[in-house]
């Protein structure tokens, strides 16, 4: 089976476009340490490249690591091919190692970072394990502007390719809201790196520090983040799994994200937590809108969001 979501038959096709993506190399500055929210130093494992063992499904806070996405993180040697690379690319989109070891290995598009664009590409861990940095990697990029069928006309699709939303907890039954099942509804106060970014090629961070994103019941002790004191978490926030879908209140990802009152932004958590201020799980925006048009229904236990079966990886 070819991994990535095939468009629906029928209807006008998004367009193709064949895209050319390098694998990262992991990269530090001259000193390999940054600071928590704590004031103590850490390396940041885990933050870009090729990521072995950490697949859709694992809590966010499974490693010890820092914005631990799983799979191969893609960029392009030309920022400006790599913005396009970013920006184009969609969730769901199939990618092929095209060089090196992994030769012919078939995998999906899984999500989005910021930090000048990278884009999360995951293959069965076999394959991984044969890639090293710089293989080159295609991808066939579609969806992004596409108007999907099913879909209230006040609601924005992002990030999606065709065939995305028929792998994912959503529906619209042709008369009011559309309705995403998510793990967690969180507040516009806990969006952190990626406000004022461009959707179309940046994830947004949830400010959930390890301790708080880690498996259900788990929490840091005293002085380890969370919320802050007399405040409770949102349901769900503490067992969010790779994968899930969360939607953020508040909060307009239509073209540059931000605050906005009576909107809502539905998106994939597609990296682990960190320990930097501002930053932690990660999401790829995939709908935005009024709450008019589209609302979240929270199930914190039996959520299923997108998967490696879903995405063709198994």
């Amino acid at each position: 089976m070819s991994a990535g979501l095939a468009a629906p038959g029928g209807g006008l096709n998004a367009v193709a476009v064949n895209m050319l993506g390098v694998v990262e190399h992991p990269a530090l500055g001259d000193t390999p340490y940054r600071v928590d929210a704590d004031g103590r130093p850490y390396l940041p494992a885990g933050d870009g490249g090729l990521v072995l063992g950490v697949r859709l499904g694992d809590p966010v806070s499974v490693l010890a690591g820092d914005h631990v996405a799983p799979g191969a993180c893609l960029v392009h040697p030309d920022q400006a091919a790599r913005h396009a690379l970013v920006s184009y690319a969609c969730i769901g989109n199939p990618a092929e190692v095209r060089t090196g070891r992994a030769a012919g290995a078939r995998g999906a598009i899984i999500g989005k970072r910021g930090e000048d664009g990278r884009l999360i590409a995951g293959f069965r861990q076999e394959d991984l394990a044969r890639m090293r940095p710089g293989d080159q990697v295609t991808v066939r990029a579609s969806g992004q502007g596409w108007r999907h069928r099913g879909v209230p006309p006040e609601v924005v699709v992002l990030n999606a390719g065709p065939g995305l939303l028929a792998a994912l907890p959503v529906s619209w039954p042709g008369h009011g809201p559309m309705t995403a099942g998510v793990r967690a509804v969180v507040p516009s106060k806990l969006a952190g790196n990626g406000i004022g970014r461009p959707a179309a090629a940046w994830d947004l961070d949830l400010q959930l520090r390890p301790g708080d994103a880690g498996p259900p019941g788990a929490g840091g002790p005293a002085g380890e983040g969370g919320p802050a004191a007399g405040e409770s978490e949102p349901p769900g926030a503490g067992g969010l799994l790779l994968g899930d879908l969360v939607a953020v209140t508040d909060l307009d990802a239509r073209h540059n994200m931000g605050f906005r009152r009576g909107w809502l932004t539905v998106g994939v958590v597609v990296h682990g937590a960190s320990p930097l201020p501002g930053h932690g799980p990660g999401l790829t925006p995939v709908l935005t809108g009024p709450v008019s048009a589209l609302c979240a229904v929270a199930d914190v236990t039996g959520h299923r969001g997108l998967t490696e079966s879903g995405l063709g990886l198994q």
